[in-house]
Parts: structure tokens; C-alpha cells; sequence
């Protein structure tokens, strides 16, 4: 098992996201790099061009989110498996119905044990269960997944690589029964639903259900963690409510198994970043992005005004009290970054990465 890195020092952040290029091939990873110890300025890697691109599936990738295992130390970037702009073919013939029932269950992953290197890209397919049996899905898209130290039961180390520690995978699909083979339900709708595994591989992960159901469309969710002065952790939620009131909604709980069912969630504040559309029409915001400054107590919530804007940020000193907008004349992302996530780096890290800009991949 590789040494896990010394999180002590943190220093700099990472961004992945893709693109939206209607008239180019533009659907690929792409990472940023903060300006120092900033995580409000952002400077393309590679000159802003793609770091990794996939050759598997619809050979396009969105929605990318970056990961850590904290025992191992190693990085995942996990994504969507969709190409929806080609411009060598009839862009006419976008059909997000068809790719919503009959889209790729599979992510696309990568792994990287130093952000330099990367691995060639696998897939993992989210409808299978534990049984060998697959869940009735229709497209697996927008994935982020959340550590759990203990997710399997104490005891039961030597049958999950000497780790109890899981990560649990959340991602937007709809769900249709078992017995529905053309996908035909009229009255299906994208839910969240979950699963786990400890590598992001088909052999270790399992379909574990329904994790959000409004009984309406939702998607996008993005989570964070924090620990309190008691000790617990709370855990909240951004999610994007696409039915007839669209908008994005923070929600939380404190329950320990926060994926299962019986979890109780609150919400605490919706309609976020409206004012960042242009219309301040509250479905005009999605991809909501959840991280945390390492130097202070700033939460930052990215939110993605669609179609072509790109991320516009949202702050908060207190998540339980929700988030507010982010107007600040030093704020800085390239145009058009797109439905990604951030992770902390340690000072080692940010200086690797930043040394090895225009080789990395």
C-alpha cells in the first residue's frame, strides 16, 4: 500500500473541469491551478489545453470531480462518459432523451499517485450490484464521491484490501424497474443514487440505491464536510432541483451513515446564485461545486450559469447559514470552466504541479 502524503501542510488547490465548445472537440479534462494559497484566482495548466482525453465510450468526458484517498494518498478524477458536441457530424442530432434512457452507465477514471502522471483512463459501471445483476439506468452522469473511514463493518478488513474505508459514489441517472429493458416508463425521472467502492474499479463497487428523490428531477449534487466543536461531522449538500421550480438547494444532516436511507436531511437555503444569471432565473444556475478554504474558515460554492457563462463563485463564513455572492474585482477563472471540483494540495504538491506545468498528463 502506497504511504499516504502528509496533508499537514497544505498550500495551493487544484480544479478540474471541461469545457463547452460547440464547435470544437472540447469535451476533455482540464486542470486549473490556484494563484498561491488563493483559491479565488485560477490559472489554466497546459495553457489552458486538455490534460487528459478519453478514448473509451462517446470519447467525451463531463462533470469531471477529483477525489483523494486519504490512506493511500491517491488522486482519482472521475467523470461522465458523453460527447455531445462533434462537430463532424449533424449537431442537429443532440438528443439529450435518448442519452438520458439509453446513455453510457460507465464514469470515466484516471488515477495519479503524484497530479503529474497520470494513468491511462478505465471504466466503471455504476449499474452493477453486489449480486452480478445490473440496475435499470439510464445515463450516469455528473459523479462525486465522499471518503468514509468506516464504511464497512469492523472486522471485515481482510475482505476489502485491509481497509474499512470506502468511497461512497453518488451520480445523477434515472432508475427504471428491473424489468424495464427498453427503458419505456413514461414517468421515470433522474433521481441521485448511490453505490461504493474502494478503488473505483467493477470489482470492488456495488449499486447502493436511491440517495435523493424529490419526485421530480434532480441532479448535480455536490457534498462537503465539517467537523463541529463537538466532534461530530455535518455533512451538506448542494443539489440541482430540475423540475418545475428549478434551482439549486443546500440541504444537510448529522447523521453518521448520511448515504442510507433514514438519514434526516434539512435544508437550508434555495435559489442559490441567481443572481449570477443573466435573468436571475433560478434554473440558469447547475454543476454546483462544494470545497473548503484550508487556511480560514471559508466554505466556497462554484455554481455554473449555463449555457456558455461558466462558474460565477458563492461564499459563506457558516454554511448553516447559507451562502452569499462572491463580488470581488480580484476574482479570477478563464471564461467557459465548467461543472468541476477542487481539492487541497500540500506545499509539495503545489510545487509539482506547478514545475511540471505543460508535461503533465
Amino acid at each position: 500500500m502506497k504511504t499516504p502524503i502528509d496533508l499537514t501542510d497544505p498550500y495551493g488547490y487544484l480544479l478540474v473541469h471541461f469545457i463547452e465548445d460547440p464547435n470544437g472537440y472540447a469535451e476533455r479534462i482540464y486542470l486549473d491551478l490556484s494563484e498561491g494559497d488563493n483559491p479565488e484566482r485560477w490559472h489554466p495548466l497546459n495553457a489552458g489545453n486538455p490534460i487528459l482525453t478519453s478514448p473509451l465510450g462517446t470519447t467525451g468526458v463531463r462533470d469531471p470531480y477529483l477525489v483523494r484517498n486519504p490512506e493511500t494518498g491517491r488522486v482519482y478524477v472521475i467523470a461522465t462518459d458523453l460527447r455531445v458536441f462533434d462537430p463532424g457530424k449533424d449537431q442537429s442530432k443532440q438528443n439529450w432523451k435518448f442519452w438520458s434512457h439509453h446513455g453510457s452507465t460507465n464514469l470515466i477514471i484516471w488515477h495519479s499517485d503524484d497530479l503529474v502522471h497520470w494513468s491511462e483512463p478505465h471504466t466503471l459501471d455504476v449499474s452493477r450490484r453486489a449480486n452480478g445483476t445490473r440496475a435499470q439506468l439510464g445515463m450516469a452522469w455528473a459523479p462525486e464521491a465522499l471518503w468514509v473511514p468506516d464504511y464497512y463493518p469492523a472486522g471485515s478488513e481482510a475482505e476489502h484490501g485491509g481497509s474499512r474505508g470506502a468511497f461512497v459514489l453518488y451520480w445523477s441517472s434515472k432508475l427504471f424497474a428491473d424489468d424495464d429493458l427498453d427503458h419505456a416508463n413514461p414517468d421515470v425521472y433522474d433521481r441521485v443514487l448511490w453505490g461504493a467502492t474502494s478503488d473505483f474499479t467493477d470489482g470492488t463497487f456495488s449499486f447502493g440505491g436511491v440517495f435523493i428523490d424529490r419526485g421530480h428531477a434532480t441532479i448535480d449534487t455536490t457534498m462537503i464536510q465539517r467537523v463541529l466543536p463537538d466532534g461530530s461531522i455535518r455533512t451538506y449538500r448542494a443539489t440541482k432541483d430540475n423540475g418545475p421550480k428549478a434551482n439549486i438547494w443546500l440541504d444537510s444532516t448529522d447523521a453518521k451513515r448520511w448515504w442510507e436511507s433514514d438519514a434526516q436531511w434539512h435544508v437550508i437555503q434555495e435559489n442559490i446564485g441567481v443572481d449570477w444569471e443573466p435573468n436571475h432565473h433560478p434554473g440558469g444556475v447547475e454543476g454546483p461545486a462544494l470545497f473548503a478554504s484550508h487556511s480560514d474558515d471559508r466554505v466556497y460554492l462554484y455554481v455554473d450559469v449555463i449555457p456558455s457563462i461558466g462558474y460565477r463563485p458563492m461564499v459563506s463564513h457558516d454554511p448553516d447559514k447559507g451562502f452569499d455572492y462572491l463580488r470581488s474585482d480580484d476574482f479570477y477563472m478563464a471564461p467557459h470552466t465548467k461543472h468541476g471540483g477542487v481539492i487541497s494540495l500540500t506545499r509539495a504538491e503545489y510545487d509539482r504541479v506547478a514545475a511540471a506545468d505543460g508535461t503533465i498528463g
